[in-house]
């Protein structure tokens, strides 16, 4: 594969010998189909065979190989006409920062945050929406005339997916939150803006899961909740919960929550941070209980992603267009 200034070189080279219009016109249909089965460059050459003219953007993690993210943003591009290139860029742990000057050294404009690097990034923006700051951790980093700006649109995400995807209402339900670390407080203030009856934090050490409830009572100007934290013992015998979402990490290593039976109210909805190509433990477990409704971390991951694309580039995908790249990733 070539980019345009080598096919532009190798025509120059062959002016003594012009073949005729149909002959051109057979090796080029020839050509077109050699090239359109053809395999994308791999990440350590992107930066040489992009286009050109297209902004740039990227998603630092570690790892990140697997991420979804270049291919959600290519297609939010094709579809609202933005001539941009997004491309996975994994950072050493200890090397994030040198990683995202070095990023924007070579022009880019911005990039998408995932773990571990979520909290660095909140210290590593020279500003702050408010948004982020309650989350204390950042997943969307803007570069404009030399100043990072981080924002956080993980509750965003998560919130457009309950209420639009899955066309649950939060306003007057019970809400459980499980887990009290960073994915758990990116969307506290988006959950409590939607009016819940009851926002609950439950955590397997129960201080952490207090300390994290107090920070939140009375931030939220259009929530009269204060959310409460508990243990996981403590939920038992509680009133059951509308809508449980597991903000821990355990589904990613394959392990179920110690829960007790009884959490789920009828019709209640389960929703887990995390995807993947099975079923999560999590919402395993959430179905076997009772839950009436499960969902993974894949819609979110896609309305998280619609907004920071219109962070930077002012539009959002239509509803249409993401719901059709949801189905695309789910492979439906």
């Amino acid at each position: 594969m070539t980019d345009d200034r080598t096919i532009t070189a190798a025509n120059a080279s062959r002016k003594v010998a012009k073949p005729s219009g149909g002959s051109r016109n057979r090796r080029q249909k020839t050509e077109d189909r050699q090239n359109a089965g053809a395999e994308r460059p791999p990440t350590e050459l992107s930066s040489v065979l992009r286009p050109l003219s297209s902004d740039r953007y990227a998603v630092f993690g570690n790892p990140v190989a697997h991420s979804k993210s270049p291919q959600i943003h290519a297609a939010f591009a094709r579809a609202c006409g933005e001539n941009l290139y997004y491309e996975a860029r994994p950072a050493p742990l200890d090397g994030f920062a040198e990683a995202v000057r070095q990023f924007i050294l070579e022009g880019g404009k911005g990039a998408n945050v995932t773990v571990p690097f979520k909290e660095e990034a909140f210290r590593l923006a020279d500003e702050l929406t408010s948004r982020a700051r309650a989350a204390g951790a950042v997943n969307t980093l803007s570069f404009q005339d030399g100043r990072i700006f981080g924002d956080n649109t993980d509750g965003a995400g998560l919130t457009r997916d309950i209420t639009e995807n899955l066309a649950f209402s939060v306003a007057d339900r019970r809400v459980l939150l499980i887990g009290a670390g960073g994915a758990a407080r990116g969307v506290i203030g988006s959950l409590l803006a939607l009016r819940p009856a009851a926002l609950v934090i439950a955590n397997r050490g129960v201080d952490k899961a207090k300390a994290l409830a107090a920070a939140f009572a009375g931030r939220v100007p259009d929530s009269a909740v204060l959310p409460c934290g508990m243990g996981f013992a403590d939920l038992a015998g509680a009133t059951p919960f509308d809508l449980v979402i597991n903000a821990t990490s355990a589904s990613l290593a394959g392990a179920t929550l110690s829960l007790p039976a009884g959490i789920f109210a009828a019709n209640s909805l389960a929703c887990d941070l995390m995807y993947g190509k099975e079923e999560t433990p999590f919402l395993a477990q959430a179905r076997t209980g009772g839950a009436a409704q499960c969902a993974d971390g894949l819609g979110m991951l896609v309305e998280q992603a619609a907004e920071s694309f219109f962070v930077w580039r002012g539009r959002r995908p239509q509803a249409v267009v993401r719901a059709a790249l949801l189905q695309q990733l789910r492979g439906v």
